[in-house]
């Protein structure tokens, strides 16, 4: 067995093992994606307006500029992605913190469903959904697994010590939830990466016919 296939192995049964957690975790995130496109969708003339003005901006921006200062504001995205890790992490170490996660990932899922509905919106459902796949697919085909990735985790966490009082047992539960967000903190870092070098400068090829 090579070692790509007993890493997808491993990853398979992780899902298996906890595929209530995911499926739970994930449908909080697509109630935030729907939860997104019913507010830009319901919005007023004057916020679509606003939202028209500002991907317009972005685009007349991303036109116009030469020198898009990549890792100037990939360092900025890390930094984001670390801190949203890091918030994931910590309150799944705590059983009134839960909530909070649930929250983080559907205010994620609110951000993605808002973003993409204001793109189409302001594009149009064809030149949109393209804008989209190339500004948007790559980076979130890391990001939104690792993110729900730690949400399951911490779930776990939370209903170890609910269930179980062995001070021995939670410590290493917590030890286990510290090190597998670790694992996903790093895939959020590559995920910046792709976002800025390579969806942006993919995009920015493209940028002309929107």
């Amino acid at each position: 067995m090579s070692e790509k296939t007993g890493i997808r192995n491993t990853i398979r049964q992780h899902i298996l093992n906890n595929s209530k957690e995911y499926t739970f975790i994930a449908l909080i995130f697509l109630v935030g994606i729907f939860l997104g496109v019913m507010f830009v969708n319901n919005g007023s003339d004057t916020q679509i307006s606003e939202v028209n003005s500002y991907i317009n901006n972005f685009i007349d921006k991303l036109k116009n500029t030469e020198d898009l200062q990549s890792f100037k504001i990939l360092k900025v995205t890390i930094i984001e992605n670390i801190l949203l890790a890091i918030s994931i992490w910590f309150f799944g170490t705590t059983v009134i913190g839960i909530p909070v996660v649930f929250g983080i990932i559907l205010y994620r899922g609110f951000c993605l469903g808002y973003t993409i509905a204001s793109i189409i919106i302001t594009m149009g459902l064809g030149k949109g959904i393209i804008f989209t796949i190339i500004s948007l697919v790559l980076q979130n085909i890391i990001l939104i697994p690792a993110i729900i990735a730690i949400a399951v985790s911490g779930f776990k966490l939370y209903k170890s010590i609910v269930k179980n009082k062995n001070k021995d047992n939670i410590k290493i539960e917590v030890l286990r939830h510290t090190i597998f967000s670790f694992i996903m903190l790093l895939l959020l870092c590559l995920s910046a990466v792709v976002e800025i070098l390579i969806s942006t400068n993919i995009l920015k090829k493209f940028i002309k016919y929107f």
